[in-house]
């Protein structure tokens, strides 16, 4: 086990820089409100009333919105740890596609909870408006807290699918990238030398093969003048 020698060191710490980063801040922030929409309805969602012994939901004596509370806040909660253990060793991923459907179905979800968050918060405060305001002993505050926290989940999970949906448009795979490169790579080899590179100019000379064939065979000389000889007077 490597124990850092300075704070500097751990700072630098790869635990420290993932826990920096704004993805896994929003999720871990996502986690808490859902383990308190879930866990402050299942601790003090279900009161009996004044006048009976029997467990009710305090949101407007509706089981199902108790139920629905718990269901969505335990599912969120778990989904926001999945995918931090799944973002913590997305480094060691080295298959694009698997990469691509990770962030897609990231990218899904976050939107599907948002609209499920979004239908829960309407939902829950329309049960404690109808609600009788001294139906129960206890439980308003659990209540008020799950319906608080359903809002401000709204807005976390907006914020996720767009951190999904910025991490699939840089990281998208391009198809023709592989084949685009070896083409640069061809156009680069069949292109012609540059000013600056050497250009191997051929040495002329007998013992050049295109030495003789740039000489002209002696047929094709072109002929002299006959010379005029001066005869002497006798």
């Amino acid at each position: 086990m490597h124990i850092p020698e300075s704070l500097q060191d751990l700072a630098d710490g790869e635990a420290v820089q993932f826990l920096k980063r704004p993805k896994t801040i929003i999720r871990i922030i996502g986690g808490v409100f859902s383990l308190i929409v879930f866990s402050s309805l299942l601790t003090d969602g279900y009161q009996n009333k004044t006048e009976s012994s029997k467990l009710y939901c305090v949101l407007n004596s509706n089981n199902v919105a108790c139920s629905f509370a718990v269901g969505a806040g335990l599912l969120a909660f778990l989904n926001c740890l999945t995918f931090l253990a799944l973002d913590a060793h997305e480094s060691c991923v080295s298959n694009t596609r698997f990469r691509t459907a990770f962030q897609l179905l990231d990218f899904i979800l976050a939107v599907l909870w948002t609209g499920i968050w979004l239908v829960g918060f309407c939902f829950l405060a329309n049960q404690w408006r109808h609600s009788p305001p001294k139906g129960f002993l206890l439980g308003s505050s659990s209540a008020q807290a799950a319906i608080a926290f359903a809002f401000f989940s709204i807005f976390i999970w907006i914020f996720q699918a767009y951190a999904a949906l910025h991490d699939l448009r840089n990281d998208t795979t391009v198809p023709y990238k592989r084949s685009l490169d070896e083409g640069g790579v061809v156009l680069t080899t069949l292109s012609p030398p540059s000013a600056a590179s050497p250009v191997n100019t051929p040495t002329t000379g007998p013992n050049n093969p295109s030495y003789a064939s740039s000489a002209l065979p002696p047929y094709l000389t072109t002929p002299k003048a006959p010379r005029l000889a001066m005869m002497p007077d006798n």
